[in-house]
C-alpha cells in the first residue's frame, strides 16, 4: 500500500538541492479549493499532469503559431511552440537550480487560452468581447473556469500566476529591471517561462520563415547574426547560456545588455520582414473576416450557439461571454469547418434539403 513517503522524499530533495530563490513545493500557497495531497507527486508535478491531460492542451496542435493553417507539416503550431518553451525553460531552471516541475507546469499552460489563427484571432476577440480579450487572461479562465466541465483544473496559485504574467505584450520586455517591478510574478520560475517564451518564438519564427522561403539566413541583421549565431541551434544555445550566466544567484532572470540588444534587433527584423509581409497580411485578413462572420452569425442566431455548446451555458453568464469562450476554444480547423457548414453552399439531395427545412421549422 502506498504512503506519502515518495512525495515527501521529493519535497525533501527540493529543500536540499534547490536554490534559495526557487519555489519549493512544500512552500506553495496552495489551491483555490483544498485537496488531499497526492501520495507520489508534489503539487507542481500534479499540475503538470493536469495540464498535459486537459482538452485545451490537445487542441493546441491545430492552432496557429505564425503561419495560418500551413499545409507543410514542419511549420510550428501552438502546441510545438509550447513544447519548445517547456524545453528551454526547464533547461534554464535546471542550471539555476530552480523548481523544474513548477517551471514545466507554467510553460505547459501559458498558451492554453490562445485563439484560432494566432494573434490575428486574438485581435478579433478583443473587438467582440464586452470586457476585452487577452490570451494570458483567457488562459487563466481556461484552467480556472472552463476545463473539466466548468470546474477548472484547480491548479496551484503559483502556476496560475505564472500563466497570467507570462506575456510581455507587443512592445514589452521579457525581463524585469528589479524585484520592485509591480508586474513581477510570484516566482522566479515564472520569470524563466517568460524569457523562455521569447527565446522559443524568436528562434522558431526565424526557422519557419527560412523554411517558407520568406527570408534567407544571410538576410538576418549583422548585429543579430554576429551576437546570436549563424544557425538555429547555435542561437538557442547562446541565448540560454547568456541567460544562465546573467541570472545566477539572483532573483531576476535576464540577458546581458549585448544579448538583449541583439535579440531586440532580431525581433524588429521579424516584425518588419516576416509578420507584416503582404502575403501573410492577406491570410491574417481572411482569418479575421472568418471569425467576425462567425461571431455575427451566432449573435443573429443565438440558438445555434447554444446547441453547439458541449455543456449548458452557466445561468448568470452573459451571451457575449459564452460566445467569446466558444470562439476562443476553436482550433483553426474547427473554425474553418464551422464557417463552411454555415456559409458555403453544399450539394443536397432533395429529401435531405426538405428534411433540413422541416427540422428548422419545428
Amino acid at each position: 500500500m502506498l504512503d506519502a513517503s515518495i512525495r515527501l522524499s521529493f519535497e525533501e530533495s527540493e529543500k536540499a538541492f534547490l536554490s534559495s530563490f526557487a519555489c519549493k513545493a512544500i512552500d506553495s500557497r496552495g489551491r483555490e479549493n483544498d485537496e488531499e495531497s497526492c501520495f507520489i507527486r508534489t503539487c507542481f508535478q500534479r499540475d503538470v499532469d493536469r495540464i498535459t491531460h486537459c482538452e485545451s492542451f490537445r487542441r493546441l496542435k491545430h492552432k496557429t503559431q505564425v503561419f495560418l493553417s500551413p499545409a507543410n507539416d514542419h511549420f510550428r503550431t501552438r502546441l510545438t511552440h509550447t513544447l519548445e518553451v517547456v524545453c528551454t525553460a526547464r533547461c534554464i531552471s535546471r542550471c539555476l537550480k530552480l523548481n523544474e516541475n513548477l517551471t514545466e507546469a507554467i510553460a505547459l499552460g501559458h498558451d492554453l487560452g490562445h485563439t484560432p489563427f494566432g494573434h490575428s484571432g486574438e485581435m478579433v476577440l478583443n473587438e467582440i468581447s464586452e470586457t476585452g480579450f487577452h490570451h494570458a487572461s483567457h488562459s487563466v479562465r481556461v484552467v480556472t473556469k472552463l476545463e473539466k466541465n466548468g470546474e477548472g483544473l484547480n491548479l496551484t496559485k503559483e502556476v496560475i500566476d505564472g500563466i497570467l504574467k507570462h506575456s510581455k505584450g507587443k512592445h514589452g520586455s521579457a525581463t524585469f529591471d528589479s524585484a520592485d517591478d509591480s508586474s513581477l510574478p510570484l516566482t522566479v520560475e515564472a520569470q524563466v517561462v517568460r524569457i523562455a517564451d521569447l527565446v522559443a518564438y524568436i528562434n522558431h519564427d526565424v526557422d519557419d520563415a527560412i523554411r517558407a522561403g520568406i527570408i534567407k539566413s544571410t538576410d538576418l541583421p549583422p548585429q543579430a547574426y554576429e551576437v546570436l549565431g549563424d544557425r538555429h541551434s547555435i542561437r538557442i544555445h547562446n541565448m540560454i547560456r547568456d541567460i544562465i550566466d546573467n541570472s545566477e544567484n539572483s532573483d531576476i532572470i535576464k540577458m546581458s545588455n549585448k544579448m538583449a540588444e541583439a535579440t531586440s534587433i532580431l525581433k524588429s527584423f521579424l516584425y518588419n520582414e516576416v509578420y507584416t509581409r503582404p502575403e501573410i497580411d492577406v491570410a491574417v485578413q481572411k482569418s479575421q473576416n472568418l471569425l467576425r462572420q462567425l461571431a455575427e452569425w451566432y449573435i443573429k442566431n443565438p440558438d445555434d450557439l447554444i446547441k453547439s455548446l458541449k455543456h449548458p451555458m452557466p445561468e448568470h453568464q452573459s451571451f457575449n461571454r459564452t460566445l467569446v469562450d466558444y470562439l476562443a476554444g476553436m482550433t483553426d480547423d474547427f473554425a474553418l469547418r464551422r464557417f463552411q457548414e454555415i456559409f458555403v453552399p453544399h450539394y443536397y439531395s432533395l429529401p435531405e434539403l426538405f428534411k433540413s427545412k422541416t427540422e428548422k421549422s419545428i
